[in-house]
């Protein structure tokens, strides 16, 4: 490829991160190129729940759990699992893990995620106003449901750091579970009810909506895979797999799994790993969907989309090049029908994606050492819809080396250097 598109910035990954940090540089007077090496929003920007998780500010490594870890990886309906073979290679990330889950730490991660969702909420609330946009972004109410009174009380905790952090919920018992959602087992009389939380009813257009009001707003899309990036005397040359190169004053590293690698050729190590995730989509008659559903002690949620009803969650640790094991897809479909009995489970289609992640649960959002002009855009778990907006406005101000809204120390890139 012979770059021919006259941008100033080039971000690299068409997900909704990188679109996000488009459109932010887009409005901030950047020329600005999304390099895609496939199409828009053909990753985990399509199979997400679509959750807006605002609340979700409490870090997954937390103080007592790697002694859960273990009775996850037993269980075959278990939340967790290591793909034969990579557990290896896992050695440094769960490492780093276990150091973020000492109280200090978690503590630490939990003040950053809660500025980092504050800011996530209100720049997310800025981009729903654009009329291009906000037909995508739904509210329907998030229901958290335990199994037991035990598991609730000890989620209790959490639910206090959320309502410290500005997240409003109540509790509710299966009268009121019955009333938000009809259908549910009998075994479900404790829940968290929460009355705004929002839902993007179909990520994929959401993304591809997004990429196409940044092109009429001047920015252009290039097909091409990026193997490795430069740095220049104006900024950044990207080498491309077909041989060709692309320069740019500014470059933005945001392809989600793929970024380490990006990262690397500059010189620069990043313990980014991949949790692949898996859902089913069923058909909207599948069963009478009225909120998003998380099933807590699970790991898995139900979320209505204009699509159907997408059965999604889980993590299993297996990298970037093993086949896809849709026992896990299966698995989690027959608890949702355990839970929700009326459900229809045929029809449905099965998806797996990549999500990239970091042992503390925050993303990185950084500027290179190495390359003073390419920054960094990746590493959100969960949470990179969730994510997207804040990180496109805080990679617009690094952009434009400007104090940014939320302190990133503890997003650097090299956070765990020396630990």
């Amino acid at each position: 490829m012979k770059d021919e598109s006259g941008a100033d910035a080039v971000v690299i990954g068409g997900g909704i991160v990188g679109c996000m940090a488009a459109r932010y540089l887009v409005e901030a007077g950047r020329r600005v190129t999304i390099l895609e090496r496939s199409a828009i929003a053909a990753g985990s920007s399509a199979g997400n729940a679509g959750i807006l998780a605002f609340p979700e500010i409490v870090p997954i490594p937390s103080p007592g759990i790697t002694w859960k870890a273990p009775g996850w990886l037993l269980d075959p309906l278990g939340p967790l699992t290591i793909r034969p073979g990579y557990a290896a290679r896992l050695a440094p990330w769960f490492w780093h893990f276990w150091r973020a889950s000492s109280k200090r730490n978690f503590e630490r991660g939990l003040t950053v995620q809660a500025a980092l969702m504050r800011l996530a909420a209100a720049e997310f609330d800025a981009v729903r106003k654009d009329e291009r946009l906000a037909a995508f972004v739904v509210n329907t109410g998030t229901l958290d449901l335990y199994d037991s009174e035990k598991s609730f009380l000890a989620a209790a905790p959490d639910w206090e750091r959320k309502r410290a952090a500005g997240f409003d919920f109540h509790r509710v018992g299966r009268r009121e579970i019955e009333t938000l959602q009809p259908g549910l087992a009998s075994r479900f009389e404790h829940a968290i009810y929460s009355d705004d939380g929002l839902q993007v009813a179909d990520p994929a257009g959401f993304t591809r909506a997004l990429a196409e009001s940044l092109l009429e707003d001047g920015a252009t899309i290039a097909i091409g895979e990026a193997v490795a990036i430069e740095p220049t005397g104006a900024g950044a040359c990207i080498r491309l797999a077909d041989g060709g190169t692309m320069d740019a004053r500014t470059v933005v590293v945001a392809c989600g799994a793929w970024s380490k690698q990006l990262a690397k050729s500059l010189g620069e190590t990043v313990p980014l790993d991949t949790e692949r995730g898996y859902n089913t989509t069923l058909p909207a008659t599948a069963f009478p969907l009225r909120r998003q559903l998380y099933f807590n002690d699970h790991s898995f949620v139900v979320t209505p989309l204009s699509s159907g009803i997408r059965v999604g969650g889980a993590v299993e640790f297996g990298g970037l090049d093993l086949p896809a094991n849709f026992k896990r897809a299966d698995m989690l479909l027959r608890l949702a029908k355990r839970f929700m009995p009326g459900l229809e489970t045929e029809g449905g289609e099965r998806w797996m994606g990549f999500r990239p992640s970091m042992p503390d649960c925050l993303p990185v959002i950084d500027r290179s050492k190495a390359a003073p002009n390419v920054l960094y855009a990746f590493g959100h778990g969960h949470l990179g819809l969730t994510q997207s907006a804040a990180t496109g406005r805080l990679i617009a101000e690094l952009a434009a080396q400007q104090k940014p809204s939320v302190n990133l120390e503890h997003l650097r890139f090299d956070r765990f250097s020396g630990r």
